[in-house]
């Protein structure tokens, strides 16, 4: 699961399982391969989130500003960026 494998991979994978000595039969390889099929992006979307922080980025803003005035000359045109994140909690 977590190579997310596609069912060319998992064939291969499960053709040398049922090769291997004390590996797996045939029927368990296509029970295996069935299940996959039907529930590979239910399962690495689990691993996904299982791996995250607590916290995810919801949304981001930013802009960069230039000063036109200043009582300084050496302080206009001088950039500066602004950032905005908003976080929030895995799944909410």
């Amino acid at each position: 699961a977590s190579a997310d494998m596609d069912l060319n991979q998992l064939e291969a994978f499960l053709t040398a399982q049922t090769k291997k000595q004390g590996g797996i039969t045939s029927d368990q390889a296509a029970v295996i391969a069935k299940f996959w099929k039907n529930h590979r992006i239910k399962i690495h979307e689990s691993l996904i989130n299982q791996s995250r922080w607590d916290n995810v980025l919801k949304n981001m803003n930013w802009r960069v500003d230039l000063k036109s005035q200043s009582r300084h000359i050496d302080q206009i045109n001088t950039p500066v960026a602004i950032v905005e994140m908003e976080l929030g909690k895995n799944g909410q």
